[in-house]
């Protein structure tokens, strides 16, 4: 396996993970966002108005977006291994 298959490999891997990870990135950042306007507009600064909702929006929407993420790797695993006989040859 030479470098160019090798660089490759993970470009294939990074966009993976970063294509499973964005919808928990993009629901964490917009409650996150959401609570501190309303921290602001409130003056209450508590700090755990800030951790308990981005845990339970986080929780959820890991759960309604599981299936998809399993369905994801599993064909990207497939995929990866069947390719592989072309990066070893």
């Amino acid at each position: 396996m030479g470098p160019d298959q090798t660089v490759e490999m993970m470009r294939k891997v990074l966009m993976e993970s970063m294509l499973l990870s964005a919808p928990l990135l993009v629901s964490a950042c917009l409650i996150s966002l959401a609570v501190s306007l309303l921290q602001t507009l409130t003056s209450v600064q508590e700090q755990t108005l800030t951790i308990v909702p981005r845990l339970v929006v986080v929780f959820v929407v890991t759960m309604a977006t599981l299936p998809w993420m399993v369905h994801r790797l599993v064909s990207f695993t497939v995929r990866m291994f069947t390719d592989f006989h072309r990066y070893l040859g």
